[in-house]
């Protein structure tokens, strides 16, 4: 008897004992090492992990302590989830990771890199290299905050953005994630950081990372380092540059990312000068994490290790060791988790990575969960679904597509400008395989990671449906994608508004070394410039081959990937706002100039860095 009542004693006192780390009253520094000091190697390399939702679930999360779960481009509950159906499904697997020993909530993270761009009914904002030509930090930082309320809409908490590339070559595939050309620009733009985990407290150290709260995201500044500036802009290249060119172009906007607290770092998949960045520990540990002072964590990214080798994944367990000695803390495995949680257990357990670097890895993941009250928050309620597509979040889109415009020529003479475009004409032509595509005006990682074609694949506005709203309701629009050279003669348009441009791609599947547009655009221009009065805007990713054309067209405007908001484009086609974008990339006249960038000895560009006509809005009586 008296064994149970002890027995049931130590019982009550094992119940209460004190958890100094579920304790948000203390601080951060206790509640990381009272944690830690109570974790298994098996929970810490749980932490360091990083799966996809494809194989993720309750049952996998609990059992192997998997710390992080993303979506990949295009991986989603179900085909048009709502915001409901996602946060049921990231609440499901956090249930997993709340039920372990120690009740370490998980951290699930998503591509949201031009609004939450995997999500059905989400605002899509113009990729970055429409935004790079606004040169407005303030418009950047109020897309990086509504971003951050949409993907939380999700029972997400974690965005891999923003891409702080300096793309130097328009040939790279990732080019419109990139800002500019120009490092300055890029620095400017971090400003989307506060937008997304919003201002840092004024007494904040350096390279601390900070999430203000419930409604918003922990950030991630990416790849590091020199994705934008690898040879020939051939995806995860080699960045041939001495290190002077390194810290003058491609690292400054690190400086202002972590001075702003960005919680996480994703490593790049290029190389410098011949050596992996996901195996460069000068550059991660010795430059990122201790003269930075860099407190958040470092990532992977997708297969990022197994690409230390050549080919990927050829011997796989010194790529583990390569890329956690190099400072990489969580991984980014997506798929095979026990092949890479054996290979580093195996490899701590031989004394190959010692446990200080693996301790390193967990109190940074920690620093971040509790920074951004994951212990104290860890499951999403509904309270912000009604953010997911909502009208004052597509109304800033509109505006962010306005202002990203470039206005690149406009009429034959300066004295007879064709833009802004008169609303009362009685018949306009609209044509261009772009002009009436939702999927081709918001490119790649768009619902799927190489975007879709077409207007089913979310709620927007095409450009055309965006011109019929805008025109005077007695102007006839005629709609034809590809017409011919008779059919525009006899028809007595008064002008004709052309869409043409690039079709969606991301990564390697958009490197190109001729950058034209699609067919049949170039056709499309032909039979109907010089036949009428006509404007082509432009939807691409980049600066793309138009020296052909120019002389044809009267008006000239570049849109990049405006997103799901065209009606941004009529906007200013109609004068109700001005054109005010200035180009953030230098516009070659061929391909045979490139690379070539402002300030090259050899700059002979088509339309040079940091032009742009401008037009005053029409005033109506």
């Amino acid at each position: 008897m008296k064994v149970f009542v002890l027995f049931c004693l130590w019982a009550v006192i094992v119940e209460a004992e004190y958890l100094k780390y579920k304790d948000p009253k203390q601080p951060m520094g206790a509640r990381i090492r009272d944690l830690m000091k109570r974790m298994t190697l098996e929970e810490k390399i749980g932490q360091m992990t990083q799966i996809e939702r494809k194989v993720a679930s309750a049952d996998v999360v609990k059992q192997y302590f998997i710390g992080s779960v993303l979506s990949g481009g295009g991986s989603v509950p179900a085909p048009k989830a709502s915001a409901v159906d996602w946060i049921n499904m990231v609440n499901e697997i956090q249930r997993g990771a709340l039920s372990t020993r120690l009740g370490i909530p998980m951290i699930y993270g998503i591509d949201a890199v031009h609004g939450h761009n995997n999500v059905y009914n989400a605002t899509i904002f113009p990729h970055n290299i429409g935004l790079g030509v606004t040169r407005d930090p303030d418009l950047v930082k109020r897309i990086g905050a509504a971003t951050a309320l949409e993907v939380r809409a999700t029972g997400i908490p974690y965005a891999f953005a923003p891409c702080i590339a300096v793309c130097r070559d328009p040939r790279w595939g990732r080019c419109y994630e990139s800002y500019s050309e120009d490092h300055k620009i890029v620095r400017t733009m971090t400003e989307i950081i506060p937008g997304l985990q919003g201002d840092l407290p004024a007494n904040s150290r350096k390279g601390v990372p900070f999430v203000d709260g419930k409604s918003k995201v922990a950030a991630c500044a990416k790849h590091f380092v020199g994705d934008g500036g690898t040879m020939r802009g051939i995806d995860e290249n080699n960045t041939v540059i001495n290190s002077n060119g390194l810290f003058d172009i491609h690292m400054p906007a690190y400086y202002d990312s972590i001075i702003k607290g960005v919680s996480t770092v994703m490593v790049s998949y290029s190389s410098w000068n011949g050596e992996r960045m996901h195996a460069n520990r000068d550059l991660v540990t010795d430059f990122l994490k201790d003269k930075l002072n860099f407190r958040g964590f470092v990532i992977s990214d997708w297969q990022g290790i197994d690409r230390i080798t050549s080919p990927p994944h050829a011997n796989y367990t010194y790529s583990v060791q390569a890329g956690v000695s190099a400072g990489i803390d969580m991984i980014m495995v997506p798929e095979n988790y026990t092949e890479f949680i054996d290979a580093l257990t195996l490899l701590v357990k031989d004394d190959i990575i010692p446990m200080s670097r693996i301790d390193d890895a967990v109190k940074r993941i920690l620093r971040v969960k509790f920074t951004m009250g994951l212990f104290e928050n860890p499951l999403a309620d509904l309270s912000l679904v009604n953010q997911l597509g909502s009208q004052e979040h597509r109304e800033l889109a509109r505006e962010a597509v306005r202002k990203s415009l470039v206005l690149l020529t406009n009429g034959k003479s300066n004295s007879q400008p064709l833009l802004p475009l008169p609303k009362k004409a009685p018949k306009i032509l609209v044509a261009g395989t772009h002009a009436d595509n939702l999927g081709y005006q918001c490119g790649g990682w768009t619902i799927e990671w190489q975007g879709v074609a077409g207007n089913d694949l979310t709620v927007g506005t095409t450009i055309l449906s965006a011109i019929k709203k805008t025109v005077d309701p007695s102007t006839q629009v005629v709609y034809q994608q590809n017409p011919d050279a008779n059919f525009v003669k006899s028809n007595e348009f008064d002008y004709a508004i052309v869409v043409a441009g690039e079709v969606p791609y991301a990564e390697m599947f958009g490197d190109s070394t001729n950058l034209t547009i699609t067919e049949p655009g170039p056709s499309t221009i032909n039979n109907i410039c010089g036949a009428v009065k006509c404007v082509v805007v432009i939807v691409s990713g980049r600066p793309v081959v138009l020296e052909p054309y120019v002389d044809k067209i009267d008006a000239l405007v570049a849109a990049w990937l405006p997103g799901t908001e065209g009606q941004g484009v009529a906007d200013a086609l109609f004068g109700d706002y001005g054109f005010t974008g200035k180009l953030a990339r230098t516009w070659f006249k061929s391909v045979d100039q490139l690379p070539m960038n402002v300030g090259d000895r050899h700059y002979d560009p088509l339309f040079p860095f940091g032009f742009g006509l401008t037009t005053q809005p029409v005033k109506i009586n």
